[in-house]
């Protein structure tokens, strides 16, 4: 069974030369994406929002609150 769906595949193919033509931009402060796997990760995120089937994003750990 698939991973990803093709939604997801769509949304990669699309940020991909987004970034290669250099108009990709980060949410936040607006600066250029120049790392790649910072390009997918946006693409992700995208098609998780318009509702394609992509897994669940990683949680994130803190570091330094262990208890």
């Amino acid at each position: 069974m698939a991973r990803y769906g093709k939604k997801a595949q769509v949304k990669v193919e699309k940020v991909m030369r987004e970034m290669k033509q250099g108009k990709l931009r980060s949410g936040g402060s607006g600066k250029k994406v120049t790392s790649r796997k910072q390009a997918i990760a946006i693409a992700l995120s995208e098609a998780r929002r318009a509702g394609g089937k992509v897994p669940p994003a990683p949680r994130r750990r803190r570091i330094g609150h262990q208890s």
